[in-house]
């Protein structure tokens, strides 16, 4: 049976080029030793020579080494390494071997290395090219920022991402039919069985090394975002009558259906999809997110009422798929940024012109087949997944893409743009190129996936509906265009159409919400992200209902009273217009200077709600059908308490005095001794009655005792540019987080914490 070891620990790091480095006889004793997933961009300080589409932050030029031992038994076996994401120009070798390149950074890879391995010591080496970091609109990172995966195997084995399971369909009795096609390299046969509990479900043999099989499983349990239940499925090869491979995948039986009319459906069941998008950076982490950090934020966004998510706008680490698996969130799955025509990239602020013009569409032409195939043959087993889409704001106007349909156009984010810049010029790319290459890319997902619409999502759909690319698709994605959903239906009444980028605005919901024909939308964001900011001294984009440290904003209490129906309230307050794109001015405090008229708002999803200030009732107020769920007062500040009921819940809002005790919350008591299980330790100052000190930020300074190590410390301000290799760091509303990882080594790890003002604090993390 296939042996799967993940060969991230003890990697050696050089920062620079070295040529020789891919010499497996390279002295790289004196490199810096690392663990991954690894991105070196967080480590270095922030500086306004940077891009400031990706945060402010640098790439360069950069070498990973890795020794690693085989058996005497590996001889003669199979051997594959996996690379789940590197940033990006990967070149790689194999005990000296040239093994290839990829361009991609998001792009999973795997080489066959058998030719070149042998029993005892092996050596990996891997150059990543990230020099130019305006090459993005958003934080890339830089280095192997995801897995790298050994396997050893029979050769005789099933072939890379070579199992794949559908539901064909679920009768009225309950009973599933699941197809499962294989592939496997040498094979005579397959057999596959679906577990469940431990328990078989359903089986089948089937001959040849590729083909398919049907299994009929009685009384199958149905996933779904409320219960996502996932089977096992163990396939094995088979060879002369003997077992030469064996697989294990988690799958989950579901059927899906989009209808131009009555939306989309799950399980025969009707529902809108109520999704949010997501960059795949963690704030101090960089682009090497944890699985752990992804939960915390996904059972926020679930509590949230969420049901979907969108990758965007990249291929995600498989460790956030899984998760929806787990957790019951619907996926859109998307694949690029750009194809042939290079975006913008902002390097001096957002809409500050001139841009760069670096990126992935210098590639797309050589790879965009590969790396479309990959992710939709790596991605395929995924339940939450029920859409693939091919690209993001490919048509977005003007960039560089043009059509003499339109003298003149402004998109979605055009702020500053100069005048040249809107016109329609012959010597830029026709937008007519764009239904030719999507044709192209559905095709591809097609051949590998027929069971999920192919969709994209458009900024500019009043072109895009009338030069073929929308027809080249199986769903219309339209981003913040909520205004041609009306017209579009009736102009293509067979067409299904969807909210695939969405502002908060309540009003960008109410149109899928009276509206059985739009599917549903996905808000931008759920969580902020670094890159895409408005210009220095602020790093990061504060488009997310959670912050970059994963901590609620007003935004997130809002979409919760529109999105479920559990009574509950929330009070938030801000000073001057907090609705424009968001409300970023909006705090979870009740501070201000005597009789300074603060604005209080309450999200609810009551019909209305009462607000009292130290016991004395500022009125009742009435929520309609389209007031957002929000209802607002203008208070003169005094100290105390503000209350607000609304259908039994309440929630309070006190005056809080300075931080007088320094709390330390782990999301874990016990971390596994194995060099990457990750702990989230939650810090609070607390004033005397024990309440969040959110008038009374501090800074707050760090010290890790045991085998360990502080991979980060975040607050979600915007504009900290305190390096995040530091072991310091402010406090944001009185909160911050702490990241942690467990060595290798026996013993306990405790984290240390303490302020200038005398506040001291400890918690201690014990091996599993």
């Amino acid at each position: 049976m296939a042996d799967m070891t993940k060969l991230n620990l003890d990697w050696r790091f050089h920062l620079g080029d070295e040529p020789g480095a891919d010499f497996m006889g390279y002295d790289d004793s004196a490199w810096r030793e690392v663990t991954l997933p690894h991105d070196w961009s967080v480590e270095h300080p922030f500086s306004r020579h940077n891009a400031s589409g990706t945060g402010y932050l640098p790439g360069g030029t950069a070498w990973y080494r890795k020794h690693f031992f085989l058996p005497e038994d590996a001889a003669g076996k199979r051997v594959r390494i996996t690379f789940g994401g590197v940033y990006k120009h990967a070149r790689v070798w194999c005990n000296s071997n040239y093994l290839g390149t990829r361009a991609y950074g998001y792009a999973t890879f795997t080489y066959d290395v058998s030719a070149f391995v042998r029993p005892g010591e092996n050596v990996i080496c891997v150059r990543v090219e990230h020099d130019e970091v305006a090459d993005s609109r958003w934080f890339t990172g830089s280095g192997i920022y995801r897995d790298v995966t050994l396997e050893v195997s029979d050769p005789v084995c099933f072939a890379d991402d070579g199992i794949f399971m559908t539901t064909e369909q679920v009768d009225a009795d309950g009973t599933a039919s699941v197809r499962v096609q294989y592939e496997t390299l040498g094979g005579e046969g397959a057999h596959f069985a679906l577990m469940l509990d431990d328990g078989i479900a359903a089986q089948a043999t089937a001959e040849g090394g590729h083909g398919e099989c049907t299994l009929r499983v009685p009384h199958a349990a149905l996933w779904s975002p409320e219960r996502p239940t996932l089977y096992t499925l163990v396939g094995q090869v088979l060879q002369n009558g003997r077992i030469t491979d064996e697989r294990q995948l988690l799958v989950g039986i579901r059927t899906i259906r989009f209808d131009p009319n009555e939306g989309f459906f799950l399980n025969g069941e009707n529902m809108k999809l109520r999704g949010v998008c997501v960059h795949h950076d963690a704030g101090a982490l960089g682009a090497a997110a944890p699985k752990e950090v992804w939960r915390r934020r996904l059972e926020k966004f679930k509590a949230a009422g969420c049901n979907a998510l969108r990758t965007a706008h990249n291929p995600p680490d498989t460790h956030l798929l899984d998760l929806c698996d787990e957790l019951g969130l619907l996926v859109m799955d998307e694949a690029f940024d750009e194809w042939e025509g290079t975006k913008n990239k902002w390097w001096q602020g957002h809409n500050v012109y001139p841009p760069k013009r670096y990126g992935y569409a210098e590639d797309f032409p050589q790879w965009h087949r590969a790396d479309l195939e990959g992710m939709v043959k790596r991605d395929r087993n995924h339940p939450c997944i029920v859409l693939w889409s091919i690209g993001n704001e490919i048509d977005y106007p003007n960039d560089p893409y043009v059509t003499p349909i339109f003298r003149e156009v402004l998109g979605n984010n055009d702020a500053n743009k100069p005048l040249a810049e809107r016109l329609y010029d012959v010597r830029k790319p026709d937008a007519g190129r764009l239904a030719v290459v999507a044709r192209e890319l559905t095709e591809i997902v097609h051949a590998i996936d027929t069971t999920r619409p192919v969709t994209s999502a458009m900024s500019f759909p009043e072109l895009s509906t009338r030069t073929g690319y929308a027809d080249a698709l199986d769903a219309s994605g339209y981003n913040y265009k909520e205004q041609f959903y009306a017209e579009d239906h009736v102009r293509f009444p067979d067409r299904v159409i969807l909210g695939s980028e969405n502002s908060h605005a309540p009003e960008a919901w109410y149109a899928v919400r009276d509206n059985d024909y739009i599917s549903g939308q996905f808000l931008w964001t759920g969580v902020d992200f670094l890159g895409e900011c408005l210009g220095w001294p602020v790093r990061i984009s504060q488009a997310g209902m959670l912050n970059l440290a994963g901590y609620e904003k007003p935004l997130f209490y809002q979409r919760k009273a529109l999105w479920t129906t559990t009574p509950f309230v929330r009070i938030a307050t801000g000073r001057g217009d907090s609705e424009r794109h968001g409300v970023w001015n909006e705090h979870f405090v009740w501070a201000g200077q005597e009789g300074e008229i603060i604005q209080v708002s309450c999200y609810t999803n009551a019909a209305q709600v009462e607000l009292f200030l130290n016991g004395a009732s500022l009125g009742v107020k009435a929520l309609g059908k389209n007031d957002g769920c929000r209802a607002t007062w203008e208070v003169p500040y005094a100290p105390g308490e503000l209350r607000a009921v609304a259908d039994g819940a309440e929630d309070v809002l006190c005056s809080t005095g300075k931080a007088a005790r320094l709390c330390l919350t782990p999301d874990v008591t016990c971390l596994p001794k194995d060099g990457q299980a990750v702990a989230q330790v939650e810090v609070t100052l607390l004033d005397e009655q024990g309440r969040v000190a959110a008038a009374h930020d501090e800074r707050v300074y760090y010290q890790l005792t045991g085998d360990g190590a502080i991979l980060g410390i975040e607050n979600g301000r915007p504009d900290d540019l305190t390096p995040y290799s530091e072991r310091f760091r402010d406090t944001l509303d009185g909160r911050a987080i702490v990241y942690l990882r467990a060595g290798s080594l026996p013993g306990a790890i405790t984290l240390r914490a303490y302020t200038r003002s005398g506040l001291e604090a400890a918690c201690t993390i014990n091996p599993a």
